[in-house]
């Protein structure tokens, strides 16, 4: 299956598919036409080309959710998914039960991802630790809209060094590893990222 194009909340409540198409090109000249709520894409397409489409929705500002498909996706791809636009981000090797609660939860206008997809990042953020500085929130939040080291810096009129010691700090204050699990922990602590975890078989 290239991508599934589905539209929620018809008259029943239910989801109804309107088109499943082969290429980007073409899933998208679907979506244009018929304006669904809600699009599946499969990452074989490529990560680039997905990446693109990603934008493109978000840019031309459609009311059409994305829901990134995928035989295998790392915590950093999803994140960078998510910070493309994606809405959600599931594995096909998920179970029925956890695929119709992505779609419905992304339907209603959540963000969604599996939590077997995160390691580290799972950890609370500022559990039992050091408060974290202004700047240090600031380079956070950065961090969590997908900035480079070197673009906080700009952002900030600080020096690279310098963000990435306030990196060190953060990660020693808040017990998360790495820039994607900290981005992921904020999305979730502000309540735009549901987690799903799922149940062994």
């Amino acid at each position: 299956m290239g991508c599934g194009w589905s539209l929620p909340r018809r008259p029943a409540g239910g989801l109804r598919v309107v088109a499943a198409e082969t290429s980007l090109v073409d899933g998208m000249d679907a979506v244009r036409e018929l304006r669904p709520s809600l699009v599946m894409l499969d990452k074989a397409f490529g990560i680039h080309a997905v990446m693109d489409l990603l934008k493109t929705l978000r840019d031309t500002r459609m009311d059409t959710s994305a829901i990134v498909w995928s035989s295998s996706v790392s915590e950093a791809e999803a994140l960078r998914f998510l910070q493309a636009g994606a809405a959600g981000v599931v594995r096909k090797t998920a179970s029925l039960d956890t695929l119709i609660n992505c779609i419905q939860s992304v339907a209603a206008g959540n963000t969604w991802m599996e939590q077997e997809m995160l390691r580290e990042s799972d950890r609370p953020v500022r559990s039992g630790h050091s408060p974290l500085t202004s700047r240090e929130l600031q380079v956070m939040e950065l961090v969590e809209r997908g900035l480079k080291n070197k673009d906080i810096g700009q952002a900030l009129g600080i020096r690279t060094g310098t963000v990435k010691i306030h990196l060190k700090h953060i990660f020693e204050k808040t017990g998360i590893r790495g820039r994607y699990g900290l981005a992921i922990s904020g999305l979730k602590e502000k309540g735009l990222l549901s987690m799903a975890s799922v149940e062994p078989v």
